[in-house]
């Protein structure tokens, strides 16, 4: 057994609790309910930034973050350009062209210009936030 003195245990403490009041740099942003703006009931658009891109075939990249309310949808809509999704909090159902998925948290996928249309539903209880990569053409 190891022998503890109160200013072990202290600093024991002390770190420990320092430790759980770090933030998390992997956890999603939370957004306000007027945050961004709303393309639709229950979903709203947040464009993060956007910039030069450096991949030859791409002219520009943008990122933004679509947070869908539970219960609410996003249409299905042709893709205006190439995209990378990754679901940073929540849970949705995505539908792209004829198939259906469940995307859950940490999930990724991409979608083509031309080739995809894609829309969502928040069948959960909780927000769920997409953040999209687009791959902008010159």
């Amino acid at each position: 057994m190891i022998d503890m003195d109160r200013r072990s245990a202290l600093a024991l403490g002390v770190a420990a609790v320092s430790a759980l009041a770090l933030p998390d740099t992997a956890m999603a942003q939370t957004y306000g309910a007027t945050e961004g703006k709303e393309v639709g009931p229950g979903v709203r658009l947040i464009v993060l930034g956007e910039r030069d891109s450096l991949i030859p075939a791409y002219g520009k990249i943008r990122m933004r973050d679509v947070v869908v309310q539970p219960g609410a949808s996003t249409p299905d809509t042709e893709m205006e350009n190439d995209m990378v999704c990754h679901l940073t909090q929540g849970e949705l159902t995505v539908r792209q062209n004829d198939k259906q998925f469940t995307a859950k948290m940490g999930d990724v996928w991409s979608c083509s210009k031309g080739v995809n249309t894609e829309g969502t539903h928040n069948a959960g209880s909780t927000v769920a936030v997409m953040r999209i990569i687009d791959l902008l053409t010159a």
